[in-house]
């Protein structure tokens, strides 16, 4: 009976802590990536006349939509495929549950939909132009580092991934 109970604890502390890990790479990784960076972008730039309410208000969904879809995908991340959002940490079990039926890079997505939400909140070409680099320097990174890594990870399971899910554009799942 208390090897049971020591062992209850032990999953329920192994678990907190992949929680805590997962929430400690979204604050320094998305959030300077979605937020500090561009607050940094916007210092200096004239007159953000956010208060009053007007078309550009829309930039709101597109950054609502980013934030609520990150997060879960870092709970899928951290609760189905038991790691989390961060390399050295990824999950140990391929995710293909949740945002992941549609798209096979919903956390980037979600980085981007946020910073073009913000580039149109804020009338910012820059942030637009940084949505962009982002775009890029994702594209590059998930070819040549991410997409190897989990081949090599899972095998075949993740080659049938690749085939029914796409990379960026998020649609229905193939059967």
């Amino acid at each position: 009976m208390r090897d049971s109970w020591s062992l209850a604890i032990k999953r329920a502390w192994r678990k907190v802590i992949v929680v805590l890990k997962t929430l400690l790479f979204s604050i320094l990784v998305p959030g300077t990536v979605a937020f500090v960076i561009p607050w940094l972008l916007l210092q200096g730039s004239p007159g953000l006349e956010l208060l009053i309410p007007s078309v550009w208000m829309v930039g709101i969904l597109p950054l609502l939509l980013g934030v609520g879809l990150y997060l879960w995908c870092a709970g899928a991340f951290t609760f189905i495929g038991k790691g989390t959002p961060a390399p050295i940490d990824a999950p140990k079990v391929l995710v293909i549950e949740g945002p992941y039926q549609w798209v096979r890079n919903p956390m980037y997505v979600d980085v981007l939909s946020v910073v073009i939400g913000e580039a149109i909140l804020f009338h910012s070409f820059l942030l637009a132009g940084y949505a962009l680099l982002l775009w890029a320097t994702f594209h590059v990174f998930v070819v040549s580092v991410e997409e190897p890594s989990l081949r090599r990870q899972f095998g075949e399971s993740y080659e049938m991934y690749l085939y029914s899910v796409p990379r960026w554009v998020p649609r229905s799942p193939r059967p």
